[in-house]
């Protein structure tokens, strides 16, 4: 998709189309918008308010037809009118929700909704006059263009015979100065992280293997000249990953510790490490999940591993500067066989603590423990780790947040900052010390999970465990929003790549990376 903004108000548009002229003088050169996406303000007690010419250049009551439609406004609601012969051959009115409320959210869901219907339209150029409202005209402009490149993607790689494609050729921003473009590239890199994410959580686990997770680390080296080092078992064994190795042992598959590296061609003064999740399919081990409980959609369970590695893509792109970034992945499978753990065993992580195995299907915080202590050695400024972790999350967030521990409270306000700036919410949770109890071992360090109650908060104590005390760290569990089944605002149905815009503006953002 070709992303374009032109200054002129949506009024210039109407006006002409109201004259019969189209569209073509507004937007230069010849070209002619087949769809156009104007949004609309709710009003709390009367219609919709129209923007100026809207009526006149569609030559309607458009009031009343909004009307007799039940057409609110609220955020998201899409209404089409069809002007065969003419251009655009089809206006779409998406509400904006009220303008008292107008934000980030509201912006990107209504240019995902318009854009949609846009494409639904087969329209090989559109516009969209979506008001920047509260927020800088280039971050309107790359919210707006975000949204309609995320919304609109499609995934049908598995598929024999794929679809003919929906994705306009062109999409033009309306009403936005030419300057507001300069974001743009930032906009189409950070877009380019998230589809691979999605694309690395929804590929099959017979492709999405440790192995896969490492070629896609090698290729994103290879293109943006980042450093690669890829641990073999005997590498783990020798640094004494005995939790990480131990979760590896039940799969044919040999498990790939990924640590690749981007560094600023001028050096830099801070470091960061992002660590994610890696397991590309759990089985549960011989705590094994039953069909309840989506054992085939564990495939997604290496979401944490998908974020980081997109994320990577998109910092290696904008290179930022003066920042060091680390990501580290601790990639395997979580299978049954007879080399399997076994529910009793005792492991030992790197940094010399033993857990009491009570639960197999609790081995995702088993491989992050490695991976911590492995990041902690590298003396960063700070790390985040994200992963698929308990299933408690979504019961107490949903799917449309994740949920966030950190052991600095300036750490975690940037991170939930960066996720506001960027459309993906993170809600700050406790690390409650006195629930740590519930992980007491009789015969070991620490058992690695606690009771029912306040599990993810007695996962993120785990995982706090392994972490040098003095390093500012933050855990994010993406385990209900990595994936949705009916699709949601920016996501169409499927993997949603959640996680890579936070990091990505966290880290490329310009505020200070270490807690204050």
């Amino acid at each position: 998709m070709e992303f374009r903004c032109i200054p002129d108000p949506l009024s210039s548009l109407l006006k002409g189309m109201g004259e019969g002229a189209g569209t073509e003088g507004a937007l230069g050169e010849g070209l002619a918008l087949d769809a156009l996406v104007v949004g609309l303000f709710a009003a709390a007690e009367a219609a919709p308010a129209m923007p100026e010419g809207l009526g006149e250049a569609l030559g309607a009551d458009l009031a009343g037809w909004l009307e007799r439609r039940g057409f609110k406004a609220k955020a998201g609601e899409c209404v089409s009118l069809q002007r065969f012969g003419q251009s655009p051959g089809t206006v779409i009115l998406v509400g904006l929700g009220e303008e008292a409320s107008y934000g980030l959210s509201s912006l990107q869901e209504a240019a995902a909704a318009g854009a949609r219907a846009a494409a639904d339209s087969r329209a090989t150029t559109m516009g969209l006059a979506i008001p920047a409202g509260p927020l800088p005209l280039e971050a309107a402009a790359q919210a707006i263009a975000g949204a309609v490149r995320l919304s609109l993607y499609e995934d049908q790689r598995f598929k024999s015979e794929p679809k003919p494609g929906r994705q306009p050729e062109r999409v033009v921003l309306v009403g936005l100065p030419a300057d507001a473009a300069a974001g743009l590239s930032a906009m189409e890199a950070t877009c380019a992280g998230v589809e691979l994410a999605r694309q690395l959580v929804a590929a099959p686990p017979n492709v999405a293997t440790p192995q896969h997770l490492a070629d896609t680390a090698g290729a994103i080296a290879k293109d943006f000249g980042l450093s690669l080092q890829v641990l073999e078992r005997a590498d783990c064994e020798a640094l004494g990953m005995g939790a990480y190795l131990g979760v590896a042992q039940g799969s044919d598959l040999p498990p790939k510790f990924i640590h690749l590296t981007y560094r600023p061609e001028a050096g830099a003064s801070r470091r960061v490490v992002l660590v994610g999740k890696g397991l590309t399919f759990d089985s549960g081990g011989y705590n094994l999940k039953t069909a309840g409980s989506q054992i085939e959609m564990m495939k997604y369970d290496m979401g944490g591993s998908a974020a980081v590695l997109g994320a990577a893509r998109a910092i290696a792109q904008l290179k930022p500067a003066d920042v060091e970034v680390h990501v580290i992945v601790a990639s395997c499978e979580n299978m049954i066989s007879g080399g399997a753990v076994h529910p009793g065993d005792i492991l030992t992580a790197s940094n010399g603590k033993t857990i009491e195995i009570n639960n197999t299907d609790a081995e995702g915080r088993l491989t992050l423990a490695d991976a911590l202590v492995y990041a902690c050695r590298l003396e960063p400024d700070a790390i985040v780790d994200l992963a698929t972790l308990t299933g408690a999350c979504v019961i107490a967030l949903g799917d449309e947040m994740a949920g966030l521990w950190s052991n600095h409270d300036g750490l975690s306000g940037a991170l939930v900052e960066a996720g506001e700036a960027s459309g993906e919410s993170l809600w700050p949770m406790p690390l409650r010390s006195s629930y740590k109890k519930g992980l007491k071992s009789g015969v070991a360090d620490l058992k690695n999970t606690g009771p029912r109650p306040g599990g993810s908060i007695t996962a993120a104590l785990f995982l706090q465990d392994f972490v040098s005390g003095a390093i500012p760290w933050a855990h994010i569990d993406i385990a209900g929003t990595v994936w949705t089944d009916k699709g949601r605002s920016l996501d169409p149905s499927g993997a949603t790549g959640f996680g890579v815009r936070t990091l990505v503006a966290w880290v490329c953002g310009g505020a200070p990376l270490e807690a204050t």
